[in-house]
């Protein structure tokens, strides 16, 4: 065969030869950086002949190989795609200009961003190390097995009775692989109410709706708060979960402000996740805690730790773990109420609910599970629960109703009802003066979409370098544009609908608008001075 583009490929079709390591050396590359990194537009077109049958092996007419075009080429993206290319730049000056409160958001580091952004994303490899699928895996493999073993290490695990799949592609695909594996179409679960601080993939539905895919499959009953105070009420937990006998009950939540594991937040009751545990045991239930929010400082040992207790523990990663976009399941390895975890689990992740894992995404996650280890990740932890305690504290001095009274972790959650206002036009206002949280239900709540509260977290900001005082004056910014949304309100005439708000606030009628801009010139003078990590 004639050499192409520097290369020849030798041999007969009738003999494949199989490769478990590359045929060359990379360290003996004559390129300059990333080993054999070669420009495809320096290859010259070329036209290959490949002599013999593709069946019997006999002689026959020559078979052309398409021709490359020197069209395929490997711009830069601002070359490729300017569109894109500006799209990102004006989101990379939002999140610098901005402050970043959204409770599930975080910014990660450059390490991970560049595993990310590596050439991991090109690799294939459906099943698990060693079993795949695909053939060329073998540095794949090695990275896995890098990123378990880094997971158990950052959770503390015993290798020996905990066992990770790290392949799951964000948390709520990740909970319904645990659902595929250790339940049946109708099984019973119970976790915590939407409304109350649950989230979407623990079972959430409406009496004329089901909504989440997990109530559609399963059958759903939550459990709820105290609405009194805030806390998870537990009495009723046990009451239900003894009548509606669950399959498993799912702890975790995605705006509850304390912690899941401490003796007492009011002095008549005494609130532990060993609650849950026993109230599982009694009922023959699976036990699982969803930690997307709280993994990162589980893994620095700021919170209670949910392994002691539980069954199965799964997470997002990049939250308050500062990882990627992704997912994990951590397991026991002894097999629960009869059924092997392990086997189960993985088969539900691949082939039952996904196909390759994303590869780049394990890369970053690996990079970000080492950082976890260290001691620099622990004070960033118990920093961000410090700033949130601040932020709470404040809101409160400023006669806010903070849910539950203050908060354990890394979120507050603030009931605007008191003030006749509702969570999504602060949550619009605020956009507009650069303060980006969310609308959240609170305890009580009819509606999703015009909840009657908002959710702030620490994570991202305190990553970017905030302390007490600056959180303080953060609670002192979202008043402000709290008191402009009350005056705001009063100026819509005629209706009291939402969507005329939104359209109201943003026209030239607005007479707030001064007051939205000096707001928001005074929030991007502080942003502005910290920088963020990774862009």
């Amino acid at each position: 065969m004639q050499a192409c583009g520097g290369t020849a490929m030798m041999g007969s079709l009738q003999q494949p030869m199989r490769v478990n390591k590359p045929a060359f050396p990379l360290k003996e590359s004559r390129f300059v950086g990333f080993p054999h990194q070669v420009k495809l537009n320096s290859v010259k077109p070329c036209r290959a002949q490949v002599k013999g049958s593709l069946v019997a092996g006999r002689p026959s007419s020559s078979v052309s190989a398409p021709v490359l075009e020197n069209s395929l080429v490997d711009h830069g993206l601002s070359e490729a795609d300017p569109e894109v290319s500006s799209i990102i730049k004006k989101e990379k000056e939002r999140q610098f200009k901005s402050l970043e409160l959204i409770a599930s958001e975080n910014f990660t580091s450059r390490a991970v961003m560049e595993a990310v952004g590596s050439c991991l994303t090109n690799k294939y490899s459906e099943g698990l190390p060693g079993k795949r699928y695909y053939g060329g895996n073998y540095y794949i493999d090695e990275l896995e097995i890098l990123c378990q073993k880094r997971a158990l290490a950052a959770f503390h695990l015993d290798e020996k009775k905990w066992g990770i799949n790290v392949q799951p592609l964000s948390g709520s695909p990740a909970n319904f692989e645990v659902y595929t594996a250790i339940l049946n179409p109708h099984d019973r679960i119970m976790g915590l109410d939407l409304p109350h601080g649950g989230h979407l993939s623990h079972g959430f539905m409406t009496p004329k709706r089901r909504v989440s895919g997990t109530s559609i499959y399963f059958e759903s009953m939550p459990y709820r708060l105290d609405e009194s105070t805030g806390l998870v009420d537990y009495d009723m937990l046990e009451k239900t979960a003894t009548l509606f006998r669950p399959k498993l009950i799912i702890a975790g939540a995605s705006a509850y402000p304390r912690d899941f594991d401490y003796p007492r937040m009011r002095k008549h009751i005494t609130y532990r996740i060993d609650t849950f545990w026993k109230i599982a045991d009694a009922v023959g239930a699976f036990l699982m805690m969803d930690m997307a929010h709280i993994s990162g400082l589980v893994a620095a040992s700021v919170v209670a730790n949910p392994f002691e207790y539980c069954d199965i523990v799964t997470t997002t990663t990049h939250k308050s773990l500062r990882g990627p976009r992704g997912g994990m399941i951590f397991f026991k390895k002894d097999p629960v109420l009869g059924v092997d975890l392990e086997s189960a689990i993985n088969n539900a992740v691949f082939p039952g609910l996904q196909g390759g894992p994303h590869n780049h995404t394990i890369g970053g996650l690996a990079v970000c599970l080492k950082h976890a280890e260290s001691p620099e990740f622990k004070a960033y932890q118990n920093q961000v629960v410090s700033n949130c305690r601040a932020l709470a504290n404040r809101l409160v001095e400023l006669g806010y109703t903070v849910v539950s009274g203050g908060t354990d972790n890394h979120l507050v959650l603030v009931d605007l009802r008191p003030l006749g206002i509702d969570g999504a036009r602060v949550e619009k206002i605020l956009d507009m003066a650069s303060i980006t949280l969310n609308k959240n239900s609170v305890p009580g709540d009819k509606s999703a979409l015009v909840p009657g509260g908002i959710r702030i977290g620490s994570p991202a900001m305190t990553t970017r370098g905030f302390k007490e005082k600056e959180f303080i004056a953060i609670a002192d910014f979202i008043h402000e544009g709290v008191q402009i949304t009350i005056d705001a309100k009063g100026l819509v005439s005629g209706s009291s609908k939402l969507q005329e708000f939104l359209k109201f606030v943003v026209s030239s009628d607005f007479l707030l608008t001064d007051k939205v801009s000096s707001l928001r010139s005074r929030v991007e003078a502080l942003t502005t001075q910290f920088p963020i990590p990774g862009v």
